[in-house]
């Protein structure tokens, strides 16, 4: 299986016909396409009927997601996901799917930070409120990933769930962009990839603790990465984790 992982597109209202490019690009590279949430600029469903119309070139590739914060800005985000499910998306939130016999689970995680630096649940109820919200996002990527009896498992979420790939944002935001809270699923019930996007100034790759590949998919850094080629990431599953993914097409611009 080949997937081809994007997150961060903002979609606007003024967005129509920008996108679809890279989708027929996607489309025509993988098998699965797979987007790691800020899938709108102000998450107002107006802008989820955009995107759904841009992924049309795309139209017989499985599509799986997530939201990410954007997502949320505007109240809408139960109307984005039923626009993006009427338009054949998968959107996860705590739930999995299997498709050709790889499983992916997803959510959107949260922050708190990473290590021994995270934020705890002690103090005022407003940080207390903060890390039951995380907490609640790891449970849930939990619970997803126990349901997948498939032998290969994909995680998709839009907050990072190491330090490794938020790594040339300022350190000041790191807790804002991610949580090692959403990593402890992800050692327990092993996956094959990782995917996330939110760091728009980090790294492309890392890995957990039990060596599974992270990569941060959001389309500033992988314009950054390769700037000549769509803003992509492909990814062959059987080779994951041994051999460097293409940004963009095969053959164009660089690792």
């Amino acid at each position: 299986m080949r997937i081809a992982a994007v997150g961060d597109l903002h979609c606007k209202k003024t967005s129509r016909g920008s996108l679809e490019p890279l989708f027929a690009a996607m489309g025509a590279a993988a098998d699965v396409l797979v987007l790691c949430g800020d899938l709108t600029d102000y998450g107002f469903a107006e802008e989820a009927h955009v995107l759904a119309k841009e992924l049309g070139p795309a139209k017989t590739t499985p599509v799986v997601a997530v939201l990410g914060n954007h997502d949320y800005e505007s109240g809408e985000a139960e109307q984005v996901k039923a626009v993006l499910a009427e338009a054949g998306v998968q959107v996860l939130d705590g739930e999995a799917c299997e498709i050709q016999g790889v499983g992916f689970a997803g959510v959107k995680g949260m922050g708190g930070g990473f290590g021994e630096r995270a934020l705890q649940p002690w103090g005022e109820d407003l940080f207390k409120r903060f890390v039951r919200e995380t907490v609640d996002e790891a449970l849930k990527l939990e619970s997803a990933l126990a349901k997948l009896r498939s032998p290969q498992r994909i995680a998709i979420l839009h907050y990072s769930p190491i330090r490794e790939t938020v790594e040339g944002e300022p350190p000041e935001i790191f807790p804002f962009l991610g949580s090692s809270r959403l990593e402890e699923p992800l050692l327990r019930y092993p996956v094959s990839v990782v995917f996330h996007g939110h760091a728009h100034h980090g790294r492309l790759a890392g890995r957990t603790r039990s060596q599974a590949p992270v990569y941060n998919v959001c389309v500033p850094l992988l314009e950054k990465v390769a700037p000549t080629s769509p803003p992509f990431l492909l990814v062959d599953l059987e080779r994951a984790g041994t051999e460097s993914p293409t940004v963009g097409l095969p053959g164009a611009g660089s690792d």
